[in-house]
């Protein structure tokens, strides 16, 4: 961290995975440490290679504002990754309620007995993919052997068929429960249309003994009668 009477600046590189043809970026924090309002300008060496945002701005006391620097994507690598680019950092003491927008060039001009700071930060580049380190073989013996692709497939098959004997002794059973209970309700039917017909067959029965008994008593009544006259006619007689 780099420290002055206005800015505390982290860090104080600017370091960039680097990988061709891609952008990269990287950021530092700038903190007002001052009890007044502090602006900021930040320059490159190499404005068309790097974005700064935002490139000035306002940091108000006790505050800390963020600064993104990005990398424009790069078609060649330099042999000994080095950067010779470099950024100047300009901060100076504002009027309170300054704006960004009040942000002038005329602002960090060195005259009288204004003060401005300026840091001056350097690029580094670091690997964007650093090598993984590369594990060591193991002794033999100390793990087990792998299976191969034939015992592999084997496997594969029995888990498949134990699966689907899984699967179809379910259905089994199911079409086993389905078939009783069809055959269990068709019996029912049967037994329910066989009591209904029995039913029927004796309700016919009950009428035809009525029947009979009605008739057997008038007759009898009719003999009973004529019976009755003869014997009175006897008597009369």
């Amino acid at each position: 961290m780099s420290t002055g009477d206005l800015l505390n600046i982290h860090p104080i590189e600017l370091k960039f995975p680097f990988e061709l043809k891609k952008q990269s970026s990287c950021s530092m924090q700038l903190t007002n440490k001052s009890d007044k309002y502090v602006a900021f300008k930040v320059k490159t060496t190499n404005p068309r290679k790097y974005c700064v945002r935002p490139n000035s701005g306002i940091v108000m006391p006790g505050s800390t504002c963020s600064v993104t620097v990005t990398m424009q994507a790069q078609k060649e690598a330099p042999s000994d990754m080095q950067c010779k680019d470099k950024f100047l950092l300009q901060s100076v003491v504002a009027p309170d309620g300054t704006t960004t927008k009040g942000i002038t060039s005329e602002l960090f001009n060195k005259e009288g007995d204004k003060v401005v700071e300026e840091f001056k930060l350097r690029v580094v580049y670091i690997p964007a993919n650093p090598p993984s380190p590369v594990p060591e073989e193991s002794d033999e013996g100390s793990s087990p052997p792998r299976p191969s692709v034939l015992e592999n497939g084997n496997q594969d098959s029995s888990l498949l068929d134990a699966v689907s004997r899984t699967l179809e002794e379910p259905k089994e059973k199911s079409f086993e429960t389905w078939s009783l209970i069809s055959r269990l309700t068709e019996e029912k039917t049967s037994a329910l249309q066989q009591n209904q017909k029995l039913q029927h067959e004796l309700e016919l029965m009950r009428k035809q003994i009525s029947k009979k008994h009605a008739g057997g008593f008038s007759l009898l009544v009719v003999f009973l009668v004529g019976l009755f006259g003869i014997l009175v006619g006897y008597i009369f007689k």
